[in-house]
């Protein structure tokens, strides 16, 4: 059974920042894009970032490009979301995902592509 577990999140003034993390277990890390999504209150889920098993191809939402970073360490099944810059509108419950297919190399940015999600973590942010 897969299971992704979040953590990081909380509250933060703007222009602060903050690491999210998403640890994995139940299927090879490695082999899985990742993801990151958010659903702020009362809106649907939406794409923020993604990344390829290997690491090597990422993509970003044009809402957080330039602010946030993902990353992947395989070796520790994890996650990561840096988002610095952070604004009001970035408050959401951020999720992680891992991707429904094999791949390597590619990335994806519809939610439709991924198939297990972690419970969510708030992050809200203060004016």
């Amino acid at each position: 059974q897969v299971q992704l577990v979040e953590s990081g999140g909380g509250l933060v003034q703007a222009g602060g920042s903050l690491r999210l993390s998403c640890t994995a277990s139940g299927r090879t890390f490695s082999k899985y894009a990742m993801g990151w999504f958010r659903q702020p209150p009362g809106k649907e889920r939406d794409f923020v970032a993604a990344i390829s098993g290997s690491g090597g191809t990422t993509y970003y939402s044009d809402s957080v490009k330039g602010r946030f970073s993902i990353a992947r360490d395989n070796a520790k099944n994890t996650l990561y979301l840096q988002m610095n810059s952070l604004k009001r509108e970035d408050t959401a419950v951020y999720y992680c995902a891992s991707g429904r297919f094999l791949s390597g190399y590619y990335a994806y940015t519809s939610i439709n592509d991924y198939d297990y999600w972690g419970q969510g973590t708030q992050v809200t942010v203060s004016s």
